[in-house]
This record gives structure tokens, C-alpha cells and sequence, in this order.
């Protein structure tokens, strides 16, 4: 069973009232439980086969949650105008969202928005901090192309501004996102005596 009729199957699971839809497939096994899951999952699925319009309007309801994968597809597909109008500084607006939750790839992608000035002023020193960040977060591959992205911008730099950049690095913490939910007061009921 492919991706794309695993998420249909799914879906169509949810919409029949199915508490739980799970499809079992070996190790890529999706377990769904809620509609905004089947919209991520949907979401991410038309972005991976180029779709990006649907990906974007499918991926924005989980992203305003706090969805740090979600957002960053979003930073993605602002940067690069794939989906959406190009617009560097939604770009970063959505890769420091998910920046600072700890995505590692958002932090990557946030790291080289600083060093080459696209949406926010060019700032070695903030891009260090982040390909930092993401280097010592991410594994394997992913951890020398980041590490080799953060020396590049070191090279940029002088002493004291890879000191103050490492010192941001090691003070950072992430933090997940709290989600507020806006709720409208209940009326109160005023007890008459009769």
C-alpha cells in the first residue's frame, strides 16, 4: 500500500467516526487519531509528491498549533515560493517558530536565512548560534553538512564573534510551543427567588 492511499485509508477511517485509525505496514506503520493528525499527515504527504499548494493549506492549521514539522515545511515553501507567494521574512517567521522548539532543521534553515540576510539583517554571529544548534541536535549526515555549514560562517567571523555565538548556543534551552485556546465565557445564571 502506498503513502498516498495509506493517508486515504486513514482518513476515510476518521470520517466513518473510527476512534483510532491505525494501518499497520511494518516499521512505517501511521497511527492516527485525530483529524488534525490526518491533516498533517496529509499535508506532508501532497508536500513530498510536489503538490504545494494543497501541502500548504493543509500543513498552516497544524503549524499555527505549534507543529514544528509543519512549520518548517511552511519556512520551506516561503523561502523557495513553492505553494505560496516567496516571502523571506514569513520564511524565518516560521522557521524561528520551529527553531525554537528544537527542530533541527528549522535551526539549519534559520542559521543560513542570518548569514545570507534574507528577511532578517545579516548577522554572522546569530547564524553560527543557530547552525550550532542544529548541528549538535541533528545525527549522522545531517550533523556534518550542519557542521560544516556552521565552520563556512565561522570563517566569517572573528574570535570574539564565535565566542559570543558559541555563548548564545550554550545558553539556549528549547521550548515547545503552549497553544492558547480562546474560549468564550459562560453566561452566568442569576438565581431568582420565587
Amino acid at each position: 500500500m502506498n503513502k498516498v492511499a495509506l493517508v486515504s485509508l486513514c482518513a476515510i477511517f476518521l470520517a466513518a467516526g473510527v476512534g483510532g485509525a491505525q494501518a499497520a505496514e511494518g516499521p512505517a506503520a501511521v497511527v492516527v487519531k485525530s483529524r488534525r493528525q490526518v491533516l498533517q499527515v496529509t499535508g506532508t504527504a501532497a508536500y513530498l509528491r510536489g503538490d504545494y499548494v494543497t501541502a500548504a493549506r493543509l500543513l498552516l492549521p497544524a503549524a499555527e498549533r505549534g507543529n514544528s514539522r509543519a512549520q518548517t515545511y511552511l519556512g520551506f515553501m516561503y523561502a523557495n515560493g513553492r505553494g505560496v507567494p516567496q516571502n523571506y521574512v514569513d520564511s524565518v517567521y516560521w522557521y524561528r517558530r520551529a527553531a525554537e522548539q528544537g527542530n533541527p532543521s528549522a535551526q539549519a534553515q534559520l542559521g543560513l536565512m542570518y548569514d545570507k540576510g534574507h528577511g532578517v539583517p545579516r548577522e554572522f554571529v546569530w547564524a553560527h548560534k543557530w547552525l550550532n544548534l542544529a548541528a549538535a541536535g541533528a545525527n549522522g549526515r545531517e550533523r556534518e553538512y550542519y557542521t560544516r555549514l556552521r565552520n563556512a560562517v565561522a570563517f566569517k567571523m572573528s574570535p570574539a564573534q564565535i565566542a559570543e555565538a558559541q555563548w548564545l548556543a550554550h545558553e539556549w534551552w528549547a521550548r515547545p510551543e503552549r497553544v492558547v485556546v480562546l474560549v468564550e465565557p459562560r453566561t452566568t445564571l442569576s438565581l431568582r427567588a420565587k
